[in-house]
C-alpha cells in the first residue's frame, strides 16, 4: 500500500469514526423520526447544498438542526455516511430514492453510482419507473439503457407499472414514448417507404393535418421490390422453421427491412410470438417501421393478433403516434375499436397522448 492510499484510507476511517454523535457534532439533520448528528464541514466539503446552507446561516441551521423533509430516514443515514466515507452504498433497493436525495444536495459521484445500479436492475416490471426516474433527474446514461430496453421489451408498456407511471407523471412519460419514438439506426428500404424517409417521419402529433388510410401505400406496394438473394433464402431456408420465426422476429425489433424479407420469402412464419405473445407485426407497428409493416401485411400477417394483454398492433402503433404504421394497418382489416383486457381501444392511446392526427385517422368511419 502507497503512503497516499495509507493516508487517504486513514483520513476516511477517521471522518467515518465522527458520523452520528462524534466529538463536535454542530448540527442534527431531521427525516421524520431519524436524527443524525453530522459536522458542518463535513457536510459542506462534501455537498454544495449544505455549504450554500451553512454560509447563509438558516436559521434551523444556525439553531443547530435542520429538517430535510423529502428524505426518508435510511436513505438520510446512507446520504450523511457517504459525505463522510465518500464511498457508495451497494444496495439495491435504495438506489431510487438515494439518487434522488444526491441529485438534490449535489453529490454528483454518488449520483452516478446510484444510476449505475439502476441500469444494471433494468427488468421488464421495473424499465417504466427507471426510464421516468432518469428523465425526472437528468440521468442522460440511465435514460439511454431504459430506452433502449423498452425498445426490446415492447411487453414493458403492458406492465402495471407503465399505467403507474403514466398517471403520476405522465410528462416524463411522454418524454420516454418521444425517445421511443426517434428513428432507429438502421434506416428502412427507400424503395419500400416510397422515398427513403425515415420510419418515424409520420409522427406529426401536434399537426392539423390528417394522413387517412387511403392516402398510405397500399401493403402489396412491398411486393414491388427487387426478388430477394437466392444465395440468402437458401442459409434462412436451411434454419428451423421455429429459428426462422425467432429470426423474423428479432429483424422486426431492428426495423431491418431487408431481413424481414429475405426470411419472409424463406417460409419463416409471420404468426411466430415471443414470450408475451408479440407477433412480428406487433414489434413493426409499436417501432413504427411502415415499410416492415407492409411487408409483413403483404405476407399475410394477422393485424388484429393480440398480445398476452389484448393489445393488437394497431395498439401498439397508436400508443408511440405512427401515424403511417397504423394507416397501413387499418387499410389492411385492423379493427379500429378492438378492445385490450383493460378495455382500452387504439383511440384511448392516441387520445392520452394527444397525437392528434391517429386522433382524427381512428375516429373516422
Amino acid at each position: 500500500m502507497s503512503a497516499v492510499t495509507e493516508v487517504e484510507n486513514n483520513t476516511t476511517e477517521a471522518l467515518a469514526a465522527l458520523l452520528d454523535g462524534g466529538d463536535g457534532s454542530l448540527v442534527t439533520l431531521v427525516a421524520g423520526e431519524t436524527r443524525v448528528s453530522a459536522h458542518r464541514a463535513v457536510l459542506a466539503a462534501a455537498s454544495p447544498v449544505f455549504a450554500a446552507m451553512f454560509a447563509h446561516d438558516m436559521l434551523e441551521a444556525s439553531c443547530g438542526q435542520v429538517s430535510i423533509d423529502d428524505v426518508e430516514g435510511p436513505v438520510l443515514r446512507l446520504l450523511v455516511a457517504y459525505t463522510y466515507t465518500l464511498q457508495a452504498p451497494q444496495l439495491p433497493d435504495t438506489a431510487p430514492q438515494l439518487l434522488a436525495a444526491a441529485q438534490k444536495y449535489g453529490l454528483s459521484a454518488l449520483k452516478a453510482a446510484c444510476e449505475r445500479q439502476l441500469i444494471s436492475q433494468l427488468a421488464v416490471e421495473t424499465a417504466a419507473a427507471t426510464a421516468v426516474r432518469a428523465v425526472r433527474h437528468s440521468c442522460p446514461d440511465a435514460t439511454r439503457a431504459a430506452v433502449a430496453f423498452i425498445k426490446d421489451h415492447l411487453q414493458v408498456m403492458a406492465t402495471r407499472g407503465w399505467a403507474d407511471a403514466l398517471l403520476e407523471y405522465p410528462q416524463e412519460v411522454n418524454e420516454v414514448i418521444r425517445l421511443l419514438s426517434e428513428p432507429p439506426a438502421e434506416a428502412s428500404s427507400p424503395t419500400a417507404t416510397g422515398g427513403g424517409s425515415t420510419p418515424n417521419s409520420d409522427r406529426q402529433p401536434h399537426s392539423g393535418h390528417s394522413r387517412t388510410p387511403a392516402a398510405a401505400a397500399p401493403p402489396t406496394s412491398a411486393r414491388h421490390t427487387p426478388p430477394p438473394d437466392d444465395a440468402a433464402v437458401s442459409r434462412f431456408r436451411s434454419l428451423s422453421g421455429a429459428e426462422r420465426g425467432r429470426r423474423l422476429i428479432e429483424a422486426a425489433k431492428q426495423g431491418a427491412v431487408e431481413k424481414v424479407r429475405l426470411l419472409l420469402a424463406a417460409g419463416a412464419d409471420v404468426g411466430a410470438r415471443d414470450g408475451v405473445g408479440l407477433t412480428t407485426l406487433h414489434w413493426a407497428a409499436g417501432r413504427g417501421d411502415a415499410a416492415v409493416v407492409r411487408l409483413l401485411l403483404s405476407a399475410a400477417s394477422d393485424p388484429n393478433a393480440r398480445t398476452h394483454w389484448g393489445q393488437t398492433p394497431l395498439h401498439l402503433a397508436a400508443l408511440s403516434g405512427h401515424a403511417e404504421a397504423a394507416a397501413a394497418l387499418l387499410q389492411a382489416g385492423a379493427h379500429r375499436w378492438a378492445r385490450t383486457d383493460d378495455e382500452e381501444t387504439p383511440l384511448d392511446y392516441a387520445r392520452l397522448y394527444n397525437w392528434q392526427q391517429l386522433v382524427e385517422m381512428l375516429t373516422e368511419g
